[in-house]
């Protein structure tokens, strides 16, 4: 290795040597001539090296120490704040095509580009070479990877995030089967990216490869978060399994008498963080999911995380009160981008009262404080977050590490909706159910910049992360039904929180989400009989009832379920017509989607003929 040892000493030589993969070998040179670090330190899976990491980010000030006990905080730059969608690109090979919502670039223009944006980018800085394991380790749900970095604060959220892969390396025998990703924050001013202009996020399919320049924030730093999401879909639509932007969680009856494992796809402050925490139930992962089938036809999935890189903002005793107890005690964590005041962390919505003065994100923060486009900064940003491992809640499943996965029966899907669909319903199948993710629909809120309540698709809450063409996606999930022995037995569901009523207000309060769930675990294992609508199934008024006496000691209205669960046959026909208008300009969409399409549509106009409105109550259809 052409790599002289005052910067590659012996011993951090002597630990890629004992990989003996030449893959490995060959980037690390590549990309230490290319960024040309002042040193490069390999960091294996010992304890020794781990600390060394933490340590380091302290000390390059990355990272301070606050006032409890194993807690630090990091701050991203006031620009560096989310994942930027602008300059995140697929970088496309001659001659292919991709869908339009996919942010592309050509393949030897994009390379260039980078290439000269890294040159030099790590001088004076010292380069970190990490290893992880995507997925539990020793499993055919594990895919390595491989990690270089100039930031001690990216390497140590990955320590608690994923699960550690040196050894893991080893064992792929010289293999170059692995994911690769290399970032520099680039030049530094305060202690934050200065190049900004050049963030580049840029997607190699075919070397399975991403590059991060200039930026901190981790959305857009981490490489196996979001980015290794991407590699990892293009992967499995190849290849034949699901990679799925999905929690998994472990759901209980009232009894507490089983459980059944269930994966949920939502959009964006659409409730997935809290319908994976539902108090009573477990958590095996809060984000991504890979979905394989084992020997015997059974679906099974596997968090690829070991921990949490969650949104921070709302998270209180009264709502979250597992997140809330881990953040308030001592633990090895992160917080970054909140307010801090005398040592002590401060966040919106956390339900008590925030400090007048402090720092956060801004510097030096005071109320009132406004940034230069007079623009009033909050005390901690709204995308404010804390990384933590999975093992320290409480709910933590304990399948988490299981390298076969968890065997599931249920899938929920969820949006953002307010005048259309019911608070849950069962599809009619399987191919109903993945025409139902792909339909999925999110309104804009008050928090996103431009209108509100403009609908977006989502399908199966990925559209962000898919850089496969749309046709070829739902094609895999039409197509992964073939490959089961029990698809059957596996319930796929439609979820929404946001039903209003005529005047504006939710018809549910936060905690009922929990009675929905419940009822569709009973489905699962045919406890509930349901009544059959044009959409799909829904609850009988007296199962609901029932539930909620149980569950919450209260009474469900007659007439709310009439409301809340009608079907609202011409709002569901502008949502199939929005759904057809975008599916018709994407090429190779599988004939099935359409066929389901109309399929509904024509038992919705059915039923309106039939019952003679347009709003037809659910006792209308027993």
């Amino acid at each position: 290795m052409a790599i002289s040892e005052s910067i590659l000493d012996s011993n951090n030589r002597a630990k890629l040597e004992a990989l003996n993969n030449p893959k490995v070998m060959e980037i690390i040179e590549e990309y230490v001539n290319r960024m040309r670090p002042a040193k490069v330190s390999v960091i294996t899976d010992s304890d020794e090296d781990i600390q060394y990491v933490r340590e380091l980010s302290l000390k390059n000030g990355e990272e301070r120490p606050l006032k409890m006990e194993g807690h630090t905080v990091h701050f991203d730059g006031y620009f560096d704040q989310a994942r930027d969608k602008e300059n995140t690109k697929v970088l496309l090979p001659k001659g292919e095509t991709l869908s339009k919502h996919i942010n592309s670039i050509d393949r030897d223009t994009g390379l260039e580009e980078i290439f000269q944006i890294m040159d030099g980018i790590m001088e004076g800085k010292e380069m970190l070479v990490r290893f992880f394991c995507l997925g539990p380790q020793n499993s055919r749900f594990s895919i390595s990877a491989l990690q270089i970095t100039d930031s001690a604060y990216v390497a140590h959220s990955e320590d608690l995030l994923y699960r550690q892969g040196y050894e893991q390396f080893k064992k792929l025998n010289g293999s170059p089967d692995f994911f690769y990703f290399v970032h520099s924050a680039g030049e530094l001013e305060n202690g934050v990216s200065k190049n900004i202009d050049k963030r580049r996020i840029y997607i190699d399919l075919v070397e399975n490869r991403v590059f991060s320049m200039n930026n901190q924030y981790a959305g857009n730093s981490l490489g196996l978060k979001k980015l290794a999401l991407r590699l990892a879909i293009n992967r499995a639509v190849r290849e034949g399994w699901l990679t799925e932007h999905m929690f998994i969680s472990g759901v209980f009856p009232v009894d507490r008498s089983r459980k059944t494992y269930f994966l949920g796809a939502y959009p964006s402050a659409c409730g997935k963080t809290s319908t994976a925490m539902i108090p009573g139930h477990t958590i095996v992962g809060d984000d991504i999911a890979y979905i394989r089938v084992d020997k015997d036809g059974v679906a099974r999935a596997a968090n690829i995380e070991a921990g949490i890189f969650g949104i921070i903002k709302d998270v209180n005793p009264i709502d979250d009160p597992l997140i809330y107890k881990v953040l308030t005690s001592p633990r090895e964590m992160i917080f970054s981008n909140v307010l801090i005041h005398d040592g002590v962390p401060y966040w919106l919505g956390m339900g008590k009262e925030i400090p007048d003065t402090g720092f956060n994100f801004s510097g030096d923060w005071y109320q009132g404080k406004k940034d230069k486009n007079g623009k009033e900064i909050p005390p901690s940003h709204p995308n404010a977050r804390y990384t933590i491992r999975l093992q320290d809640l409480e709910n933590c499943d304990p399948e988490l590490h299981n390298p076969d996965g968890v065997i599931f029966n249920g899938i929920l899907y969820g949006g953002r909706d307010s005048d259309t669909s019911v608070p849950i319903f069962q599809s009619l199948d399987w191919d109903h159910g993945v025409f139902v993710g792909a339909s999925i629909e999110s309104e804009t809120t008050a928090a996103t910049l431009g209108k509100v309540g403009v609908r977006k698709l989502q399908p199966m809450a990925n559209l962000d992360f898919i850089v496969v063409p749309l046709g070829h996606y739902l094609k895999a999930h039409f197509e992964f039904k073939n490959k089961l022995s029990n698809s059957d037995q596996i319930k796929i569901f439609s979820t929404n929180y946001f039903l209003k009523d005529e005047n504006g207000k939710f018809y549910d309060n936060k905690v009922d989400k929990k009675i929905w769930l419940i009822w569709a675990e009973g489905r699962v294992h045919g406890e509930f009989d349901a009544i059959e609508t044009p959409i799909g199934y829904i609850p009988k008024y007296d199962d609901l009832a029932t539930l909620f006496h149980e569950v919450f000691g209260k009474n469900y209205p007659r007439q709310k379920y009439e409301a809340e669960f009608a079907i609202r046959v011409d709002k569901w026909l502008e949502k199939l017509e929005r759904v057809e208008n975008i599916y018709r300009q994407e090429q190779d969409m599988p004939e099935e989607f359409f066929r389901q399409l109309e399929r509904i549509r024509e038992r919705l106009i059915d039923s309106k003929n039939k019952h003679g409105q347009s709003i037809i109550p659910p006792s209308a259809f027993e």
